[in-house]
C-alpha cells in the first residue's frame, strides 16, 4: 500500500499545485483586469479631457469669429464712409477744375485784351471814365487803388505791373 499512499501524496501534490496554479493564474488575471480598468479609467479620463479642451476651444473661436465680424462690419462702414467723401471731394474738384478753368481762360482773354490795350485807348467807352481805367478795366484812382500803368513813374508795387493777370496754376 505504499504504492497507493505514495501516489496518494502524489496526487495530493499535484492538486496542490494546480490549486496553487489556478490561484496564481487567478491572482494575475485579476491584477490585468485592475490594470485593464485602470487604463480604460486613464483613456476615458484623456477622452473627456479632450473633448473640454475642444469645446473650450470651440468657444474661444466663436468669440474671436464675432470679433473679427463685428471688425470686418466697422471696417465696411468706415470704408462706405470714406468711399462716400471721396466721391463728394471728386465731384467738388471738378467743379473747381472746371471754374478755375474758366477764370484761367477769362484772364487770358483780359491779358490779350490788355496787350492790345483797347480798354484804355479808344476802344471802349463806360459813359465818361476816359483815362480813369486801369489794366482791370477798373479806376485808377479811388477805392480800387491806382491800378494804372506806371511805367517809369518810379512807384515799383506790384500792383503797377503790366501783366498782372497770370493764369492759376493747380
Amino acid at each position: 500500500m505504499a504504492t497507493s499512499s505514495g501516489n496518494t501524496t502524489s496526487s495530493s501534490n499535484f492538486e496542490g499545485e494546480q490549486q496553487q496554479n489556478v490561484v496564481i493564474l487567478d491572482e494575475r488575471k485579476r491584477k490585468r483586469m485592475t490594470s485593464n480598468r485602470e487604463s480604460a479609467r486613464r483613456s476615458r479620463m484623456k477622452k473627456q479631457q479632450h473633448v473640454d479642451n475642444l469645446t473650450t476651444q470651440i468657444a474661444q473661436l466663436k468669440r474671436e469669429n464675432n470679433q473679427i465680424g463685428q471688425t470686418i462690419d466697422f471696417t465696411t462702414q468706415q470704408f462706405l464712409n470714406v468711399e462716400s467723401q471721396n466721391c463728394v471731394l471728386r465731384a467738388q474738384m471738378n467743379e473747381l477744375s472746371q471754374r478755375l478753368e474758366s477764370l484761367n481762360g477769362m484772364i487770358n482773354d483780359m491779358n490779350a485784351l490788355n496787350g492790345v490795350g483797347a480798354l484804355e485807348n479808344d476802344c471802349l467807352d463806360l459813359g465818361g471814365f476816359g483815362d480813369d481805367l486801369g489794366d482791370f478795366g477798373i479806376m485808377n484812382h479811388g477805392y480800387f487803388g491806382n491800378f494804372g500803368h506806371n511805367i517809369g513813374g518810379g512807384n515799383n508795387s506790384p500792383w503797377d505791373l503790366g501783366y498782372l493777370n497770370q493764369p492759376i496754376q493747380y
